[in-house]
Formats: structure tokens, C-alpha cells, sequence
């Protein structure tokens, strides 16, 4: 019988629900659902057709031996761990699912609003004794700043403008080609540099794909000191050390990047104007169903010999052993 691997998200009861399991029970029927382990090597193989997969490290030497696998479906939209390369030279799908984008632009747009109202500060503040009145920020008389406007930042852009008003900014710093119209339709400014973003900008909000660390002290140095960084994207964004110097030296005020307080993370710990959270921008009780079923559908669309939707590596569908299953 084929084997279905799940990634450990189908196993967290905080997310149960009878949307869920029906889904589940759909999976079953199509083969024998298996646990993702941390790190895939060729003894997961044998049997495997499909995989929903989190954030498990996808080896060069599992792909060559997963002959009979044909998607690996990502329960989110990262694919750092899932190894590309190896998936596309081993004739194997890798298909992403995004469909966490309000999810995540409602955190970017709760990030915003607390750091305005310095609510962190204020908590703190209170729980200490000490019942200051301190300044605090309106959206409608600031900037904010998009670094980086796809489908995230778009959902971010939608929902901030009508809270700019006629008085705020929406700036936006992407060298995608059609950037021009999407600024447009947001009634947002473009600026040609991240360092003219910063430097404008009384909040700057993060929504860029991949592993490069593009925000580094001198770009830090470019905020106002009552200004907030906000990253709901990828910690690496981020030079951790450095913003952390910055914030240390009052370049800015906060910085709030979705990611556990670990690994280079792990120096902000318990600083009071650095705020970590646990990569659950995305995860909403609505959200998860969205991911749940997108996943399924595609693992379900290539065991049946159709294509998923959503597919990362394209040229696959090229590839020999995809021809051989592939009937739509």
C-alpha cells in the first residue's frame, strides 16, 4: 500500500476539527499515513507517494531513493528545507500552499498598531508599579512602509490604507515589474531604495521570500528612533546582532520578528522592546483549515495523476517520471 507522509501539524490538537479529520479519512483511503521525521533520509523512502511537509530537512540521498514519490506538498509557503534541487533532478513535485496570506497581514497590521501604541512598553510598564502616561502614535498621521509588496504585502497594503486615511503614508520599496500598478491601486508611493524606506518610514513592515539577510545595521541606522521594525516573514531577514546593537543604541524603538527566541534569536531574549513570537503568523484556527485542505487536494490531484496547483518547480512536469504518471 502507498505510504502518505504527514508533517507533525496534523497531530496538534490545538487545530482539531471535524474539517480536519474528514481530511484525514480521505488520506487513509488513498494510503498509509505516516509521520514526517525531523530529517528524511532513504530508509523513509520506500513506498512513499506523497508527503505534506513542514519544516523536516528533505536530503539529496532520500530523493534518490524515493522512486515512487511524486509531491512533496508544503503545509505553508517556505521551502528552504524541502531541497529543491534535489526534487526537481529526482523527477518529484514540490508544490506550496498560499493560502495563509490574510492571516499573516493581520499580524503585520496587530504588529503595527502595538507598536504605535507602545503597548508592550505600556504593559510592562504597568506590571512594574510604574503607571506613566507615555507618547504614543495615531496611524493617520504616520508612514508605513512595505518592504517588499506580493501577495502578503498586498493583503498588508488593502488593509493599512484605509487606516492611513488622507493624512498617512503607504510607501513601497519591490523591484517586481508590474510594482507601479500595484502601488496604484493602494494609492501607496514608491521609493527606489530600502534605505530610502527606512529612512521615511515610521514603521517598516518585512514581506520578502528567501534566506538573504537583507536588513543590516547601516540600513537600521536609516530609522527614526521612535520608529518600529516589524518581521512577519523570516528571522534570517534580519541580522540578528544587529538590530539588536541598534535597538540598544535607540535607532529604533521596536523590532518584532515572528520567530522563537532561539538560535541567533536567542541574544533578544527577554529584552523589552525586542518581541519573538513562536512562527504563528500564519496560524489561525481558519487558516490551518485552508492549509489542511490545500495540501490534501494537492497530494490527492498527483496520486491520482493530475496536476497540483500551485507547483514550485514547473520544469518537473518534464521530467520522465512525471510524464509517466501524469494523465492531466
Amino acid at each position: 500500500m502507498n505510504k502518505i507522509m504527514l508533517t507533525s501539524q496534523f497531530s496538534n490538537s490545538e487545530f482539531a476539527s471535524p474539517e480536519r479529520e474528514q481530511g484525514l479519512q480521505h488520506l487513509r483511503s488513498l494510503g498509509e499515513l505516516v509521520d514526517e521525521p525531523s530529517v528524511l533520509t532513504p530508509e523513509h523512502a520506500p513506498g512513499l507517494i506523497a508527503s505534506i511537509a513542514s519544516s523536516s530537512v528533505y536530503t539529496d540521498e532520500f530523493y534518490d531513493a524515493a522512486t515512487d514519490l511524486r509531491i512533496v506538498a508544503r503545509w505553508g509557503v517556505g521551502f528552504d528545507k524541502v531541497n529543491v534541487e534535489g526534487a526537481t533532478r529526482n523527477g518529484v513535485i514540490i508544490t506550496v500552499t498560499p493560502v495563509h496570506m490574510d492571516a499573516v497581514a493581520e499580524y503585520a497590521i496587530a504588529q503595527w498598531m502595538a507598536t504605535l501604541k507602545r503597548v508592550y512598553t505600556l504593559n510592562r510598564l504597568s506590571h512594574q508599579g510604574d503607571f506613566s502616561i507615555i507618547r504614543t502614535y495615531e496611524a493617520q498621521y504616520t508612514t508605513l512602509g512595505l518592504y517588499g509588496c506580493g501577495r502578503i504585502g498586498q493583503e498588508v497594503a488593502k488593509r493599512a490604507a484605509p487606516l492611513l486615511g488622507e493624512h498617512g503614508r503607504l510607501l513601497i520599496y519591490d523591484t517586481r515589474p508590474d510594482i507601479a500598478d500595484i502601488a496604484a491601486e493602494f494609492g501607496a508611493e514608491l521609493v527606489d531604495s530600502p534605505a530610502a524606506l527606512f529612512r521615511e518610514s515610521d514603521t517598516v513592515s518585512l514581506h520578502v521570500s528567501g534566506d538573504e539577510t537583507v536588513v543590516d545595521y547601516d540600513l537600521l541606522c536609516q530609522m527614526k528612533a521612535h520608529a518600529s521594525l516589524i518581521n512577519p516573514s523570516r528571522g534570517n531577514l534580519v541580522n540578528d546582532t544587529d538590530v539588536h546593537r541598534a535597538i540598544e543604541e535607540d535607532k529604533l524603538y521596536y523590532y518584532v520578528v515572528d520567530d522563537p527566541v532561539n538560535e541567533t534569536r536567542a541574544i533578544h531574549k527577554d529584552h523589552p522592546r525586542i518581541i519573538c513570537t513562536n512562527h504563528n503568523a500564519g496560524i489561525t484556527v481558519e487558516s490551518t483549515m485552508r492549509l489542511d485542505a490545500k495540501g490534501i487536494e494537492q497530494v490527492t490531484a498527483a496520486i491520482q495523476g493530475r496536476t497540483p496547483e500551485f507547483i514550485l518547480n514547473p520544469q518537473v512536469l518534464d521530467h520522465p517520471r512525471v510524464r509517466g504518471w501524469l494523465t492531466e
